[in-house]
């Protein structure tokens, strides 16, 4: 009776580590698409934006879910909007980005409020938190190391006089270290899995 309730515990783990190292590789494998096809990944998170704003619209007209949940969620999508103007750059001063992190604070802030005061089934609350409050930034997250390897143009660098009209190499030269996600998990490759060893023959 003990061995087989170890035994489920010893599954569980490898279960974990297995759906673990799953997403890792499904989450490398979006950043590298990202990078590649920048122009097309601005389009599908557009579409994200209208389609959570459909999603938002018919929670207002079948649903009664508070209207400050709904106004809220729909000034979130606006500000979502506001940042595709500069894809795949982010500017961490600019409107759209200071006004996505206010609404993902508090949309969240909200939902949990209006789904602890009342009650909604799981799978509900589930689905409400991944089609209007996820996905979006979870695309927008995906997407953050995109600008990385994106060609400079003279808008980047407006001030540019002197020495530094020259845009490409002025672009490498002040490349710094890469933060995005594709960079992270690059580095997570490099110190968890071994490397291959190439035979000199």
């Amino acid at each position: 009776m003990w061995f087989l309730y170890l035994l489920s515990w010893i599954a569980l783990s490898i279960q974990i580590l297995v759906v673990t190292l799953s997403i890792a590789a499904g989450l490398y494998y979006l950043a590298e698409l990202v990078e590649e096809y920048t122009v097309f990944t601005s389009k599908v998170i557009g579409y994200l934006i209208i389609f959570t704003t459909a999603v938002y619209v018919c929670l207002l007209l079948f649903e009664e879910l508070p209207f400050t949940v709904i106004l809220c969620g729909l000034l979130g999508n606006g500000a979502y909007y506001l940042l595709l103007n500069d894809f795949p750059y982010f500017a961490l001063t600019s409107p759209g980005f200071i006004g996505s992190v206010v609404s993902v604070t508090v949309n969240h802030y909200l939902a949990f409020s209006h789904f602890t005061s009342e009650w909604y089934p799981f799978h509900e609350v589930l689905a409400y938190f991944t089609v209007c409050l996820w996905m979006v930034p979870f695309a927008f997250f995906v997407s953050l190391s995109a600008n990385e390897n994106v060609l400079p143009t003279m808008a980047e660098r407006p001030n540019m006089t002197g020495d530094e009209t020259d845009v490409v190499s002025n672009y490498f030269s002040r490349k710094g270290k890469k933060y995005g996600l594709l960079a992270m998990l690059k580095t997570a490759q490099e110190s968890v899995l071994p490397q291959r060893v190439k035979k000199h023959f």
